[in-house]
């Protein structure tokens, strides 16, 4: 009875994080700002003087006014029919525009087009067979990152779905998750899988928004003959819905969902970061690493 409470724990206990890596930004999210320019006031220049002498203006004869015609109308008012049917169609023509930003504000569509998600963030993690070539690709593609610009960042997330879809003879196990909602939220439920994601590891290379970290010297490498894996996780929040990936996701799914992250543009991304486990050479993770610390995997 003991046993099979403390299983779990002792699973936890026994999983040992291993180095990690990452790299990335927000950008998208920050709006620069314009600095503001003062105009500097207006040249002055005197008014010229005439030089002509003043001459009184010539008097014109004064003729009295035509007589004015009323049209009667409908009672006394003296409004005609034509300026009465105007009216009416100004004002359906009013009460039709009303009705279509009514129906759109309601959700249903209209002129607005509401009801769509203002944003996705979308992650998805894939486990590798260990590859020391890998580990160095991943490396070098976060320390050549621009990771200060929306372009940089969407470049990043084309550059790391690239390298992952050449490498799809050693996906093992992967995991795909999505969120959408308001522009307001998106930007927050980044940050936690974010952090969730630079938890699973110690950090030895980190490089966010151009700020670059790196804490090999106080890493000791676990180097343990039976690892192989590698685990890569790819985290974009983009503007407005992605493509849907089919669950579950089989390698078909990660493959399309690799697709679908890396077809965000400068414009529609707001945040990305690619992190990846271990990034010291020689060391892996083993299957049992992979299903204790990462739980959602499931096998391609």
């Amino acid at each position: 009875m003991l046993l099979a409470l403390l299983g779990p724990a002792l699973l936890v206990v026994g999983f040992a994080q291993r180095s990690g890596g990452g790299a990335g930004g927000r950008g998208g999210f920050r709006t620069p700002s314009v600095p503001r320019v003062n105009p500097s006031p207006a040249p002055s220049f005197p008014l010229p003087t005439p030089s002509r002498p003043y001459s009184t203006p010539p008097v014109y004869p004064v003729y009295p006014a035509p007589p004015v015609y009323v049209t009667p109308g409908i009672g006394s008012g003296g409004i005609g029919m034509a300026s009465i049917i105007t009216i009416l169609v100004l004002g359906l023509i009013a009460y039709s525009v009303m009705r279509g930003l009514s129906s759109a504000a309601r959700g249903g569509g209209g002129l607005l087009g509401a009801g769509a998600p203002e944003a996705e963030v979308a992650r998805l993690r894939l486990a590798l067979l260990y590859s020391p070539e890998l580990q160095r690709a991943l490396r070098r593609l976060a320390e050549e990152a621009d990771t200060e610009t929306p372009q940089g960042l969407a470049d990043l997330v084309d550059n790391a779905a690239a390298l992952l879809l050449r490498e799809q003879s050693s996906w093992k196990f992967g995991s795909y998750e999505n969120w959408r909602g308001s522009l307001e939220q998106a930007e927050g439920q980044f940050d936690r899988w974010m952090t969730e994601d630079r938890s699973s590891y110690v950090e030895t290379y980190r490089k966010f928004e151009g700020k670059v970290e790196t804490h090999e010297a106080e890493y000791t490498p676990r180097l343990e003959p039976d690892k192989r894996y590698l685990l890569v996780s790819l985290l974009l929040a983009h503007r407005g819905p992605l493509p849907e990936v089919p669950k579950p996701l089989r390698a078909a799914g990660a493959r399309q969902a690799l697709l679908a992250l890396s077809s965000s543009t400068p414009l529609t991304t707001l945040a990305a970061y690619l992190s990846w486990t271990p990034e010291v050479e020689g060391e892996a993770l083993n299957e049992q690493d992979l299903l204790t610390g990462w739980p959602g995997l499931e096998l391609l």
